[in-house]
């Protein structure tokens, strides 16, 4: 897959476009797509869009999905945030206030540095204003703030243990 620079510089190759007429055409200063050519600048794909739609092309982005590879003890803290997901909604959320918010003052005071002190607040932050769909995304994300959320989670314990069991077993197979 070729980058942005070389998908324009191929579009510009085909259909005899000069930098001074992509520009005259687009609106973009001229000196602008030569820093993006030469690899100076970078352009986000909306911008490559506009330019290659100038020339009667379009962008076409491959999506894949790609495994993220995990430490076993971060896979592990995935599994369980991901399953505690499948009974997490506004409902669930208030039946489970008593125990975040006692583990919360458990972890404040056992929880030292930085981002882990900070994510403490997070959560409590989440929790206090309800939000579902945030809490959703920090049990079932897969980027890095989502990770450092879980290492601080207050949602210890509300998980069955029938469940625990099922999802620590079917990470091991």
């Amino acid at each position: 897959m070729s980058d942005g620079r070389e998908t324009l510089r191929e579009a510009m190759t085909r259909t005899g476009t000069s930098q001074s007429e992509l520009s005259r055409v687009s609106g973009v200063h001229q000196p602008s797509i030569s820093q993006f050519l030469s690899g100076r600048i970078e352009m986000s794909d909306e911008q490559l869009e506009r330019l290659l739609s100038c020339m009667g092309y379009r962008l076409e982005v491959l999506r894949r999905p790609v495994q993220v590879e995990l430490s076993r003890s971060m896979r592990r803290s995935w599994g369980l945030h991901r399953q505690l997901s499948t009974h997490l909604d506004r409902d669930s959320l208030e039946g489970w206030l008593p125990t975040i918010v006692e583990n919360l003052n458990r972890l404040r005071v056992s929880t030292q540095g930085q981002p882990h002190e900070r994510n403490l607040e997070r959560w409590a932050g989440m929790v206090e204003r309800r939000d579902v769909p945030g809490i959703r995304r920090v049990l079932t994300g897969l980027d890095v703030d989502s990770i450092e959320m879980r290492e601080v989670s207050p949602l210890g314990g509300l998980l069955p243990q029938s469940e625990r069991i099922k999802v620590l077993e079917g990470l091991q197979s």
